[in-house]
């Protein structure tokens, strides 16, 4: 039985829930119950990758409700104007080179928004444009791996915060 070599991780992280009003939607704050899902996926996160977080690059919208989340994981993280809200499905894939990475590193979380991350979750699923509901606060992570000479791109995990 051959072994799955895993050579790169992408996750998607919507950003949890925040408020409907604001002086612009980039200034909408997360909702205190927002707050408790970010830091309820971050500590889960955390301990799925037990806490090694130099393996990781952190790439983050610039709305406030993204920076919030992304805040909760208390690592550092990259600030990307190219993964606004309503960013194309290509600007979150460029942005994190996927599949080879970022600065050397294969393991790439990206903090963003839908429909966008439902339309870079559907490419990957399926190698086509689509749409994926991905609930507010929710990370998909997708892997590829490589078995016999091919590599495939398979889901590893989708968790929303009341599964976690």
């Amino acid at each position: 039985d051959e072994m799955d070599l895993i050579r790169a991780s992408l996750v998607l992280w919507r950003h949890a829930e925040a408020e409907d009003e604001a002086s612009s939607d980039m200034a909408r704050d997360l909702t205190a119950r927002g707050r408790q899902q970010a830091h309820k996926m971050a500590q889960w996160f955390g301990g799925q990758i037990d806490h090694q977080w130099s393996e990781w690059v952190v790439l983050v919208s610039p709305a406030n409700r993204a920076q919030q989340t992304a805040a909760a994981l208390a690592q550092p993280f990259q600030t990307i104007d190219m993964i606004a809200p309503d960013a194309p499905a290509d600007a979150v894939i460029a942005a994190a080179a996927w599949p080879c990475g970022v600065a050397g590193r294969s393991k790439v979380l990206v903090v963003g928004h839908q429909p966008t991350l439902g339309m870079v979750a559907a490419r990957l699923i399926d190698g086509a444009d689509g749409h994926v509901s991905v609930k507010k606060g929710a990370m998909w992570w997708f892997e590829t791996r490589e078995r016999g000479g091919s590599q495939r791109t398979v889901l590893r995990a989708m968790v929303t915060p009341e599964t976690v």
